[in-house]
């Protein structure tokens, strides 16, 4: 038990992760397309963009970053647990 009197499990986390830690291959090509399509919205001047376009590219950018770095940790774990799952086949091999 903590101290505050709850039972916390192992691998339990506690939710203090920004909001789009939790979202995946999938939501990463989802917060890349919306930051694309918010920044041709705005760098074509379409109706609800506004005065200035920077300010709405620099918060787009920082949409497809965030999507890209989402997107590279998916692949990058899919990734190592694909390695590790084959170099665990070659040992079973050897014997």
């Amino acid at each position: 038990m903590t101290v505050d009197g709850h039972h916390q499990t192992e691998g339990q986390h506690d939710d203090s992760g920004p909001w789009w830690w939790g979202t995946g291959p999938l939501g990463a090509v989802g917060l890349i397309v919306c930051g694309i399509a918010v920044a041709l919205w705005s760098a074509f001047g379409l109706p609800g963009s506004s005065d200035t376009p920077a300010l709405d590219l620099y918060g787009a950018g920082k949409v497809i970053a965030i999507g890209m770095v989402v997107g590279g940790t998916a692949l990058l774990g899919n990734l190592r647990r694909r390695a590790a799952r084959t170099g665990g086949a070659e040992e079973r091999e050897d014997r």
